[in-house]
């Protein structure tokens, strides 16, 4: 044998070791819990035969000791999906019960800077402790949280939780744009036994962050079944946006709807806004046919927050829920809201605003969640977006909760519309009058005046346009037609990145 033959069998002998995982034993144990191994999400996530392994040899040396680490618990390399390349990595939980060793700290940051350097989305698959309490830190690694932090809003990142995810695992989840977990998954600060030596407090998995916890929390965005749900859902995510903030989105011209009246929109949307609708049936009626994918549907309620195609082209749709709280904006709902356009405005999808709501809720217990700091910060980045805004007024909007949903006259929008079924104001004429102290006369004078709104803000220039309720998608289309010159030049990130 010659020194080639050697070598070459030694570097066949340490790949053979990092595939090995954590053996037999443990794999069949991940799999029989209706899991897929770390080496399977992968394969599951990128397109057949793209996917190319860095980092296999990280902790190789630990082969023959007490406890080996085939490629220290971390499996990261990039390959295709749908033909664009992406950037992944997964926890393999059969190793040391997914921890982060020396060596796979220093594989994130490698990965993390390769997605800045490249320019190319980042996958990571979550099912891991944390820091490994046997890390030496002689010499430490660089900080892939930093690094994380600072690719905010320069590609898009999507964390997948499918298992237990603690400490700093879990903290990758929290700094990504979104964030999918499967039923069986939990996530959190410090997991159960932690936190009953610290807090005395005794809570399962589940009870501490499982995915029903953390949906309603809005620390996760969307529950999935199981794993390949997840993985379908990372990749349907990522169709809706470029590879980057320096492109464009991706626009589909093959088979995507066009112009087409709603002639259902009449019987789903009285004229009287004391009747509650569906948002999410509205929506289902304007969208290009199967392309929309609510974001959180489960943390704020009564404000629907989707990403959908409008002939083709992505768009992100906040619309009001008149089925939830009347549609009026709370303190989850704001905050869901301003990051959802934080993410849109980075990768230049337009926003469309469909506005239904009585106003910022009030109340002692809306006040105790902050509601007026969230709402004043879903305006800022409302009234901050560089991306086309098209608002549609459809019945009622009141006080501030017009202005967050981009209602403000001038207010750069790319088309600014109205139903004719509009009444908007400070508040609702019935009990402003009341609480004013105004007569009788005068009340029903002022409500009058409400029920005019359409005539009058049209007749001010208010809104570009009163429309036809059935001709919703339309003008909207035209609307993104006005805009199309956006994509044309250069385009630059969000100076601000997205915040968690």
């Amino acid at each position: 044998m010659n020194d080639w033959e050697e070598l070459l069998a030694e570097l066949e002998r340490k790949r053979d070791f990092a595939r090995s995982m954590g053996g037999a034993e443990r794999l069949d144990r991940q799999r029989s819990s209706g899991k897929l191994d770390a080496r399977q999400r992968l394969e599951c996530l990128f397109d057949d035969g793209t996917f190319v392994e860095i980092g296999s040899l990280a902790g190789n040396l630990s082969e023959h000791t007490k406890t080996p680490a085939p490629a220290d618990g971390l499996i990261a390399g990039f390959g295709q999906v749908d033909g664009r390349v992406v950037l992944a990595a997964a926890e393999d939980f059969t190793v040391l019960a997914g921890s982060i060793g020396d060596a796979g700290s220093a594989k994130r940051f490698r990965l993390i800077d390769l997605a800045l350097q490249e320019r190319a989305p980042l996958v990571f698959m979550l099912e891991g402790a944390g820091h490994r309490l046997t890390n030496e830190h002689g010499t430490p690694a660089p900080g892939d949280l930093q690094a994380l932090a600072q690719l905010s809003g320069l590609v898009p990142t999507v964390a997948l939780v499918m298992g237990p995810s603690a400490g700093h695992s879990a903290l990758t989840a929290a700094l990504s744009d979104f964030v999918v977990m499967t039923e069986s998954s939990s996530l959190f600060t410090a997991g159960p036994p932690i936190v009953k030596g610290a807090l005395g407090e005794v809570a399962t998995k589940e009870q501490l962050g499982g995915a029903e916890v953390q949906t309603r929390s809005g620390v996760a965005h969307n529950i999935a079944e199981d794993d390949r749900a997840a993985i379908a859902m990372a990749r349907r995510y990522l169709s809706y946006f470029p590879s980057n903030a320096g492109e464009a989105p991706p626009r589909e011209t093959a088979g995507a709807d066009q112009r087409r009246r709603l002639d259902g929109i009449l019987d789903l949307i009285r004229v009287d806004p004391r009747f509650p609708f569906d948002a999410r049936v509205l929506l289902d009626m304007v969208a290009d046919a199967g392309s929309l994918l609510e974001i959180q549907p489960n943390f704020g309620a009564s404000l629907v927050t989707s990403l959908a195609r409008m002939g083709g082209m992505p768009v992100a749709i906040l619309a009001n829920n008149p089925a939830v709280a009347a549609g009026s904006v709370d303190s989850a709902a704001a905050q869901k809201a301003a990051h959802f356009m934080e993410v849109a405005d980075a990768f230049h999808l337009p926003v469309i605003f469909l506005t239904d709501n009585p106003g910022v809720l009030p109340g002692t217990a809306s006040e105790r969640t902050g509601v007026l700091r969230h709402a004043a910060r879903m305006f800022a980045v409302q009234n901050r977006l560089r991306v086309p805004k098209l608002h549609v007024t459809l019945r009622k909007a009141f006080g501030f909760g017009s202005s967050i949903m981009a209602m403000n006259p001038f207010d750069r929008q790319t088309l600014s519309l109205a139903f004719p079924s509009v009444t908007i104001g400070a508040m609702p004429a019935s009990s402003g009058a009341q609480a004013a102290g105004m007569d009788t006369a005068e009340q029903a004078k002022a409500v009058s005046r409400q029920s005019r709104s359409a005539w009058t803000m049209g007749h001010k220039m208010a809104y570009d346009d009163i429309i036809d309720p059935r001709e919703l998608r339309n003008v909207l289309l035209d609307g993104l037609m006005l805009a199309q010159a956006r994509w044309k030049g250069p385009l630059a990130p969000r100076p601000q990145g997205v915040l968690p």
